[in-house]
């Protein structure tokens, strides 16, 4: 039995493998207008022809400002819908699941004057300090969070993932390193990804999934360990979370702790927070051997695995990995002949 070739299934989401391709900025998005074009269109079509399981859109921001930079996609109006729609249309009709990132830079957003966070603490050297934003802008930060998820919805998505990671803005308010309020945001930092979360919900299909990516740790000296993002991952999942996707770091630059290198080095945090919590998650982070993937889902470390570079540098990944694992799996009929004991998808 091969493990990664197992469908999955949670809630109204149905997977045929257990590969995932996580959110990968592509810095493509043409005029500024944060549409998705035909790269972006062959980008992820390519890797539903591929094999994939899920595929999630890259970190799509909820207003202009929320960009990382100016190149990056948004959904931030009702004119996104039709070019996002486009593409979900036609990853699903190759057999994948297709999900989306929503998400805010805050103060990490290149592209912006002042950019604004949970208090007014830059980046890092040479970053420009942000503004803290209002009691009431946060709370109407929240409510672009859910027009941007009602959006995806109706582009036909089939999960959405908050972006609760990597030092983005959901991860400064919830960071006791960044968030230094005295407002009710600061006295309960995981209050504005509950708030986030319960709005989303909202206009989400019942049987929806939905997924929150999070950093299980923080590098920057005197930053949080696991133990605190269980813990917000225990009130996320109270609030609504179905599965979460487990990375680390991105808050600020490294400090004396570093991240690992090696195969996969956040698979020990994925199994904490999947056993703490007893919800299925998705491990990420130099999971591009096969075998070590297939080892992730074997292991109980991971419901799913997300490859990256490795489906950056191979869009046929996952049946190249399938493949080389043994499994019998459903190449697409033009590419039938390239795949030895890999049957057409006709067939």
């Amino acid at each position: 039995m091969i493990h990664l070739a197992t469908p999955f299934e949670w809630k109204g989401l149905t997977l045929r493998n257990r590969v995932v391709m996580p959110p990968m900025c592509q810095l493509s998005a043409m005029g500024r207008d944060g549409k998705p074009n035909d790269w972006h269109f062959v980008h992820y079509v390519s890797r539903a022809i591929g094999g994939t399981g899920l595929i999630i859109i890259e970190m799509t921001d909820i207003e202009p400002d929320g960009r990382i930079t100016d190149l990056d996609l948004g959904i931030w109006s009702d004119e996104h819908i039709p070019a996002f729609r486009r593409i979900v249309t036609e990853v699903k009709k190759h057999g994948a699941a297709v999900g989306i990132q929503i998400g805010h830079a805050g103060r990490k957003a290149e592209h912006v004057e002042t950019p604004v966070s949970s208090s007014a603490i830059p980046f890092g050297p040479g970053f420009p300090p942000p503004r803290a934003l209002s009691t009431s802008e946060v709370k109407d930060m929240v409510l672009k969070f859910r027009e941007a998820a009602r959006r995806a919805v109706e582009a036909g998505v089939d999960t959405i993932e908050l972006h609760g990671a990597h030092g983005y803005l959901i991860h400064q308010f919830h960071s006791p390193l960044i968030n230094r309020r005295d407002d009710e945001y600061g006295r309960d930092l995981a209050r504005f990804g509950v708030e986030v979360i319960q709005s989303v919900k909202s206009v989400m299909p019942d049987d929806m999934p939905l997924l929150f990516r999070i950093s299980a740790v923080e590098y920057a000296d005197g930053g949080y360990d696991l133990d605190h993002a269980i813990e917000l991952c225990r009130r996320y999942r109270e609030a609504g979370v179905d599965m979460f996707h487990i990375s680390s770091g991105g808050e600020a630059p490294l400090g004396r702790r570093r991240p690992g290198s090696h195969a996969g080095y956040q698979l020990p945090m994925a199994r904490a927070v999947k056993q703490a919590l007893d919800v299925p998650v998705i491990a990420v982070g130099n999971l591009d051997d096969p075998e070590v993937a297939e080892s992730a889902v074997a292991n109980g470390d991971a419901d799913l695995v997300s490859v990256g570079r490795g489906m950056l540098r191979d869009p046929y990944w996952t049946l190249h990995a399938l493949q080389a694992l043994g499994a019998e799996t459903r190449a697409p009929e033009p590419y039938k002949v390239a795949f030895r004991r890999v049957r057409s998808a006709m067939s």
